[in-house]
């Protein structure tokens, strides 16, 4: 299942919800952002960037491919001379996560400052179906001296039954969770996106790996990225990462030692990826010729968790989508929708706007609930005039894309959060059209005005959409609905198996808004 739902379906486990207080725990001291440096290679490389498009733009380079995405993140840690911050949902414990973490250590042992701040579910996950306590590991790693790990509306009773009891006690506060996903370094070069750091949004689980999206943005668009982070790390919902046992730090023969570290790298996908390290400035100094310059603006969500607060990001990508002229293109993982969001679907076809979708199908779903409450929105989604897709689950991309080689997952998924507006600006980030979402979760993305990259967006959208990697939904002359690609025409919603469809049954009787 999505690590974005990992947390509804551990707090469905509740029938009981206490009140959203505020948590009681002592305030971490404040910390800032350091300013860019003059030096480093992301600096020479934002000069080239001012120098031919003027100083308020940053340049843009998609990471669809799962292993340019994986490389441009060891790149970015590898090459950092000043700062490294991270801002994840989760961060799991498995062969990407702990890849990851490794080079983090490496830059934290070159004198780089670095600040990794998770929502506190992440600590009691391994990876996304095992529950593991991680307190203790990742305190350790908050004993480096240039490391300092700080988590988001934490669990007060750190045990497992502990954790249990404050779900019983303080439901809503613990429903509303971080979402956010971000990496600067230097504070001049940011990846802001969909992906949680773990195998299967990076091409390397052997169930199933996401079709995902993020972006790779150096300039102005960093410190833009710098404000939201300092936004929520100096936030009163935040705490350091509880000290607990936390031991030495990594000896030769343990986790986040010398030995397991060789033992991963000799994964067959990671060494096809050259992921034990390499020399970055080739790769560097040649990503200029592939950005796009653009001007950006870096949304995020009030980190407070007040009953009283609203969702930003959501109001932000409505109105990109109302200002719409001609063409309005969206891939979204998990499509809820609301009234706002159908309002504007009405609008926009009303006015002769086309709009095409892309979602997950049954087949390609990761968590078949999130189906079971968007299957009722086919029809009146059609009815306001926009184009509907399913990612097919055996999508002609998983083998160009999202696969690591020689790695075959079972199927893909998809868990792209993006949106093309008359290909002349674009929205890449990690929120769903969903309730959680909209009222529960923060989120962040970014908004950027771009006709070049908005343009190379919005083919890599149309293709998705087509036949050999999506169903078209569509209604017959009778008004029954139809899944059409090149695999033929179904009179019922794709699915993997039979499980898949009582599963979709059965989740219908759930809230919708847990998902």
């Amino acid at each position: 299942m999505s690590a974005s739902r990992v947390c509804a379906l551990f707090l469905a486990t509740s029938l009981l919800s206490g009140c959203a207080t505020q948590p009681s725990w002592p305030k971490p001291p404040a910390g800032h952002a350091q300013p860019p440096h003059p030096q480093g290679p992301f600096a020479e490389l934002e000069n080239r960037i001012a120098a031919h498009h003027g100083t308020d733009r940053s340049g843009f380079d998609l990471l669809e491919r799962n292993d340019r995405a994986l490389q441009w993140r060891l790149a970015l840690i590898d090459s950092a001379h000043h700062s490294i911050d991270l801002q994840y949902y989760v961060w799991f414990g498995d062969q990407v996560g702990r890849l990851i973490m490794y080079r983090v250590l490496d830059a934290a042992d070159r004198g780089v400052k670095v600040r990794i701040l998770f929502d506190d579910l992440n600590t009691m996950l391994r990876d996304m179906t095992h529950v593991e306590l991680r307190d203790g590991l990742l305190a350790r790693i908050d004993r480096h001296p240039n490391i300092e790990i700080r988590v988001f509306n934490a669990w007060q009773e750190r045990a497992l039954l502990g954790r249990m009891f404050g779900v019983a006690t303080e439901f809503k506060r613990l429903n509303r969770r971080m979402h956010n996903k971000q990496m600067i370094v230097d504070n001049r070069a940011a990846i802001i996106g969909g992906r949680n750091l773990g195998d299967e949004y990076f091409g390397l689980n052997p169930e199933f790996n996401f079709h995902d999206l993020d972006v790779l943005g150096v300039g102005p668009v960093a410190r833009q990225a710098s404000q939201v982070f300092d936004r929520y790390w100096n936030s009163d919902w935040v705490r350091r990462i509880p000290k607990g046992e936390a031991g030495d730090l990594p000896s030769p023969d343990d986790e986040l030692g010398a030995m397991a570290r060789a033992e991963l790298l000799r994964h067959p996908s990671l060494q096809a990826l050259d992921a034990a390290g390499t020399d970055w400035r080739i790769p560097l100094a040649g990503l200029s010729a592939t950005l796009s310059a653009g001007v950006s603006q870096v949304h995020t969500d009030s980190p407070s968790r007040a009953s009283s607060v609203r969702n930003h990001t959501p109001e932000a990508f409505r109105a990109l989508m109302r200002s719409a002229r001609g063409e309005v293109l969206i891939t979204n993982a998990y499509i809820i929708p609301d009234s706002h969001f159908m309002d504007d679907l009405r609008e926009l076809g009303q006015r002769g706007v086309g709009v095409r979708i892309l979602t997950n199908s049954l087949a390609s779903h990761d968590v078949p609930a999130v189906n079971s409450h968007y299957q009722a929105w086919r029809e009146p989604i059609l009815a306001t005039g926009a184009r509907l897709h399913e990612l097919r689950a055996d999508a002609a991309v998983q083998g160009e894309i999202v696969d690591l080689p020689p790695l075959r997952a079972g199927f893909v998924g998809l868990h792209t959060k993006a949106m093309v507006i008359d290909r002349e600006r674009a929205f890449i980030g990690s929120m769903n059209l969903d309730p959680r979402s909209e009222i529960l979760n923060s989120e962040m993305g970014v908004i950027i005005d771009s006709a070049p990259l908005a343009e190379r967006l919005a083919q890599r959208m149309e293709r998705d959409m087509g036949p050999a990697n999506s169903w078209e939904v569509t209604r017959d002359t009778e008004g029954a609905l139809r899944w059409r690609s090149d695999a033929g025409e179904l009179t019922r919603q794709p699915a993997r198996n039979l499980w898949q469809r009582i599963e979709n049954l059965v989740f219908r009787f759930f809230p919708a808004n847990l998902y």
